[in-house]
């Protein structure tokens, strides 16, 4: 899931600038369940926003759509849009650039800072676990993304700051993704796939290597 956290209120207040009219407009996938950009979240926002600039008579209406990323879940908020001096989205990047494709005229802004692709580790904690490069090698890594969880991002590991089985640059909070992987080959009986020797990393298929776009033939009307 992509994980994302609100904007400091200062940050957006300065976005609304004089604008008098503001949509905030919530997504009910991945923010929801990290809890930034939801239904609840939307709401909040817009409640907080309306005191905030209860001396300049703004108003700040809200909605939530099931998934901002796709036009067909944001085409119905065109009245409300239209309504509007401005949209405060609370979807992750993906979802503001598919409000402001979706309707040009209006100025739509990020309420939310996008950080990375996790998973819930536990209540109110997500951790960064694909960095989504274009070239999966989770089957010889035991299911554990080195480019995402290696803090050098290192295909051929463990470094020398692995000590005890945590990492040089955060030893309290990171474990060695190396060590990782190696206990879970180990676990899979295929400690083998340690002595093979990855390539350097073949950064054409990430964001590194520009825009990227992925075309199924076999899902094309």
């Amino acid at each position: 899931m992509i994980v994302a956290e609100r904007k400091p209120i200062a940050e957006i207040m300065e976005m609304v600038g004089p604008r008098k009219k503001m949509l905030v407009v919530g997504c009910g996938a991945c923010v929801t369940v990290c809890m930034a950009g939801g239904e609840r979240e939307a709401e909040i926002l817009a409640t907080t926003l309306e005191l905030a600039f209860r001396n300049e008579g703004k108003q700040f209406l809200w909605d939530c759509v099931e998934r901002q990323c796709e036009t067909e879940f944001v085409e119905p908020l065109r009245d409300k849009v239209r309504a509007s001096a401005g949209v405060l989205s609370m979807g992750c990047g993906v979802g503001v650039q598919t409000l402001a494709a979706v309707f040009p005229e209006s100025a739509v802004f990020p309420a939310l800072n996008t950080h990375f692709m996790g998973r819930p580790v536990e209540q109110g904690l997500w951790a960064e676990t694909c960095a989504g490069c274009g070239t999966c090698i989770l089957s010889k890594t035991g299911g554990i993304c080195p480019i995402a969880r290696c803090s050098k991002s290192l295909l051929n590991g463990p470094c020398g700051g692995s000590v005890n089985g945590r990492c040089e640059v955060d030893p309290e909070h990171i474990e060695c993704a190396w060590q990782l992987i190696y206990d879970r080959l180990e676990a899979w009986d295929a400690l083998d796939l340690m002595d093979e020797i990855m390539p350097p990393k073949d950064w054409s298929t990430s964001a590194h290597g520009g825009v990227r776009r992925v075309f199924r033939e076999d899902v094309v009307l």
